[in-house]
């Protein structure tokens, strides 16, 4: 007997390791357990705690299932609390099917007739579901069968804990892909390795020091503006690492209550707080093999501060209210706006902190930094907002562009985006009113004057000549420079007043064959003192 059951056994588990989808491996026990048990079918139930029901998710046909289950029942109120409490005493039952149910309403679903052999499957967590063998015909359960069920929990628990951690994955990989899918949709893309607007312009010594540092694991820490581009920066990163395989996962670490920094970064155990009712996996678990990308990370406090450092050097943690210590292997791009080097000399931020996430620090500069990549982003962000409104392409003309550099962007690329699909839906889907969305119309100079009545209304007002791209910027900086006198550099200069680097100047000015020679000792009014 001994023998015969620990053969059985063995092809049980061998079954059950073998197929992770529950399904299968139900299937495939089946006619092996047909050989000693006189049930005519079993069921395989799963135990939702927090939703207090009973979902069936796998059916083993021994001899026949002739009736048909509802998959799911619900539990009245108590009667969750007295199933737990049957399970945790791990104690096998043979009962009449109505006598069971009396006894534990809900554990068996609608029109299971007959007699029932019942276990429960204990996962490390707790109750995580429940094993049923029912014979609706003359055959009845012994005590030999009771032995055998309680021998077959075991790997039945680990089949539903595969299970569950199956659908857990599906959940995240679905969840994944639909952020995915968001996130080009932001950014107008098809793939998330399309070339970035002012790669090859302004953002260029940023692109070179992506491609350094994106084969490597070392901890990456952007600094900007908000606004800037840092989430942008950081996907280049991941998708050119190793890692382009492996998840991303954003945290906005200044958006997350305090009290819940720990739960959130490293994840929690059941019953380790209020409200903690099941076991979660925080966000390094998570991001196992990927990147995590820390944004706002000058807002951490202090205390979680000291445990992202230990998850730094070792890659170990713990979750809340464990013991047990995990490790993980994720690499860290942080991003803030602040001042880290005043937030260490105040005590804000640990200096060893500092160091470990500052290994390779990349500056990413503000948009009037590289004003030379507004016309190439005015046109990416109007085509977008073309296309979510359902217009025909609409693109910025010259008068629009020497606006749009005009601008100081306070706000960055992020309200630069906000303006070009403010101004397309103040020209209805059918042209750009920029000015009008910035705030400003300096068309209306080129208006008739207001006294000029008998202009106003014997003919139509006039058209402003319309130049191409190059001769607006053109104009528009030599504009700068008669106000400047010919000065380039320095804190009168025309590239502080235009707002881009003297050097970016000098290139367009070349390329536009701009002379600053003909603008020394321009007669222009100037309040600029020499």
């Amino acid at each position: 007997m001994i023998q015969r059951s620990g053969s059985l056994l063995l092809e049980v588990w061998r079954e059950v390791c073998r197929h992770i989808e529950i399904g299968e491996s139900v299937a495939r026990v089946a006619p092996i357990l047909a050989k000693r048990l006189p049930a005519d079918f079993f069921l395989v139930r799963h135990l939702d705690l927090n939703r207090s029901f009973l979902e069936t998710v796998a059916t083993g046909e021994c001899r026949s299932t002739a009736i048909e289950l509802r998959p799911r029942s619900e539990c009245a109120p108590g009667a969750m609390d007295r199933i737990i409490n049957w399970a945790r005493q791990q104690q096998v039952v043979r009962r009449r099917a109505e006598d069971l149910e009396s006894e534990l309403p809900g554990l068996l679903p609608t029109g299971v007739e007959g007699e029932v052999l019942a276990g429960p499957l204990n996962a490390e967590e707790g109750p995580a579901g429940v094993l049923l063998f029912i014979s609706d015909s003359h055959s009845t359960f012994t005590n030999e069968h009771e032995e055998l069920l309680n021998a077959l929990l075991e790997p039945f628990t680990i089949a539903i804990e595969n299970d569950r951690r199956v659908r857990e994955l599906n959940s995240l990989r679905e969840a994944l892909e639909a952020d995915n899918r968001s996130l080009l949709s932001r950014l107008e893309r098809h793939d998330i390795s399309d070339s970035i607007v002012g790669a090859e312009t302004g953002l260029r010594p940023v692109m070179e020091q992506i491609e350094l540092v994106a084969r490597a694991s070392a901890p990456v820490l952007i600094l900007g503006e908000t606004g800037s581009g840092k989430e942008v920066v950081a996907r280049a990163i991941h998708s050119r690492s190793p890692r382009a395989q492996k998840p991303f996962l954003r945290v906005n670490c200044g958006a997350i209550p305090p009290e819940l920094i720990d739960s959130e970064l490293f994840g929690h155990e059941r019953g380790s707080f209020t409200g903690a009712t099941n076991v979660r996996k925080g966000w390094f678990e998570r991001a196992d093999g990927g990147t995590l990308f820390l944004d706002e990370c000058g807002e951490l406090p202090l205390a979680a501060q000291v445990r992202l450092l230990r998850i730094l050097q070792d890659g170990s943690f713990e979750r809340v209210g464990a013991e047990k210590h995990l490790t993980v292997d994720v690499r860290i791009i942080a991003a803030t706006h602040r001042d880290m080097h005043a937030m260490v000399a105040n005590g804000r931020f640990r200096e060893d902190l500092w160091y470990r996430i500052a290994v390779f620090p990349i500056r990413l500069p503000p948009l009037r930094d590289r004003k030379e990549d507004i016309p190439a982003l005015a046109a990416h962000f109007a085509l977008r907002a073309a296309k979510r409104l359902g217009a025909p392409p609409l693109v910025p003309d010259a008068q629009d562009i020497a606006l749009l550099v005009a601008y100081p962007w306070p706000g960055n690329v992020r309200e630069l985006a906000a303006v070009i699909e403010r101004a397309a839906i103040l020209g209805d889907g059918k042209s750009l009113e920029v000015a009008q969305a910035l705030g400003t119309n300096p068309r209306q100079s080129l208006r008739p004057s207001s006294n000029d009545h008998a202009d106003r209304t014997n003919g139509p007002e006039p058209v402003a000549e319309i130049h191409t791209l190059d001769a607006a910027m053109a104009r528009y900086i030599e504009t700068a420079l008669a106000r400047t006198r010919g000065r380039i550099e320095g804190p009168y200069g025309a590239a502080k007043l235009l707002g881009i680097n003297p050097h970016t100047l000098r290139a367009r000015m070349r390329k536009l064959g701009v002379k600053w020679q003909r603008f020394r000792g321009h007669p222009e009014i100037d309040a600029l003192p020499n």
